[in-house]
């Protein structure tokens, strides 16, 4: 029979295992690496204005993700053979050159194509953030510690919005693309810091970027995917009009909402990711998906700042509960040898989420606040098909 001092010792190396240093300084990049790109989110939509290209602001987020989808196989293979950490590189380097960058464009062609090229750094950074977590996470802490690295990225995603818009409404929008550019150096030069967990890796060579048509997708992974992109569909109808909706309502800091839903996700995402550790993650995805579709339909009713501000709340208990489940359940039903193609597969779905999010919200928008209602309201209806998914189809599962 084990000793109580024995079961102290496995807890406390179980503890030390998912909060050491390594764990530590992967928050501390991840926190980083997100502030960086979305700090100028809120700023971009005028900035292309600016540049003649008001038709166009659906394909500010639409481009970015269509890259990020597309390089999904590529980071997924590459974190499998060449490692997590490289990969993690990669996409750090990219953000801090489009950060130079964007005040050289003076044009509506060259701000696209640098969007287009922006996506690359999150098919590549994040790809090699899951997987890392993935090798340094006891099975039954996964959505414990999915939950406390979204934390971090959520900070992030909260803090990088709030100082763009400081930066760019007290200094310029050119100093907010250079600090933009300074967070990402950080991202990278914590990663440095780091480990490689990758078992023998490869040394890079040209022939790893070719990719076969079993290497783009995981079919162990459908269901959390599919999830994803149902609950997903929503952020990207928010990153591109919800800037414009809040101008709208009066209020000056088109940050205000981003930096509200965020810090309400902190909340509820390290609990969501025990709960979901201990009873399951699809009936936490149910509960999440059905919050999503109260967040949207109350956003879409929204006629203040008080309105958008409540919707941005419960918008972020949604995510809150929803990205670190999906995360755990993806880490789940992944095959050790093939955690990285894994990954990519669930953020493939995630950027075609946004993507088509993006690209319908613009279409539907077009410009016309009396539309607002009916982007709202699509991306309640992708929510709800989510839920009803999770009813039907998707069974609890482990590898």
């Amino acid at each position: 029979m084990a000793t109580f001092a024995g079961i102290m010792e496995q807890i406390a190396e179980k503890t030390l295992r998912v909060y050491g240093l390594q764990f530590g300084l992967l928050c501390l990049s991840s926190f980083l690496f997100f502030a960086s790109f979305n700090m100028i989110i809120p700023e971009l939509p005028n900035y292309l204005s600016s540049l003649g290209g008001e038709a166009y602001k659906g394909l500010i987020i639409a481009l970015f993700t269509l890259t990020a989808g597309l390089s999904r196989p590529f980071s997924g293979k590459l974190a499998d053979k060449v490692g997590r950490i490289p990969v993690m590189v990669a996409g750090g380097v990219v953000c801090l050159a489009c950060g130079f960058l964007y005040p050289l464009t003076g044009s509506v062609a060259a701000f696209l194509l640098l969007r287009f090229v922006h996506g690359f750094s999150t098919g590549f950074t994040p790809t090699g953030i899951a997987a890392y977590v993935a090798d340094i996470t006891p099975v039954n802490r996964r959505g414990e510690a999915t939950g406390m690295l979204g934390l971090a990225g959520s900070l992030g995603m909260a803090a990088g919005p709030a100082i763009g818009g400081a930066i760019a409404n007290f200094y310029s929008l050119d100093v907010m693309f250079y600090a933009s550019s300074a967070m990402a150096f950080l991202a990278v030069a914590v990663v440095g810091r780091m480990p490689e967990t990758l078992p023998a890796p490869q040394q890079f060579k040209l022939r790893l970027l070719k990719i076969g048509r079993n290497e783009v997708l995981e079919p162990r992974v459908l269901s959390p995917s599919v999830v994803m992109f149902f609950t997903i569909f929503s952020f990207g109808i928010i990153l591109t009009v919800v800037p414009d909706f809040s101008e709208h309502l009066g209020i000056q800091n088109k940050g205000l909402f981003f930096t509200s839903f965020t810090l309400s996700s902190l909340a509820v995402r390290f609990l969501a990711g025990k709960i979901s550790d201990k009873y399951g993650r699809v009936t936490i995805l149910k509960v999440s998906a059905a919050v999503l579709v109260l967040a949207l339909v109350w956003l879409g009713l929204a006629t203040s700042m008080f309105d958008l501000l409540t919707a941005a709340a419960i918008f972020g208990i949604a995510s809150g509960m929803n990205s670190p489940t999906v995360f755990a359940w993806t880490i789940d039903l992944s095959h050790e040898a093939h955690r990285g193609r894994a990954m990519a597969t669930m953020y493939i779905a995630m950027e075609a989420g946004i993507g088509i999010g993006a690209l319908t919200s613009g279409w539907i928008y077009n410009n016309q606040a009396s539309n607002f209602p009916a982007v709202f309201f699509s991306g309640a209806a992708a929510a709800g098909l989510a839920f009803f998914y999770l009813m039907l189809f998707a069974k609890e599962a482990k590898a």
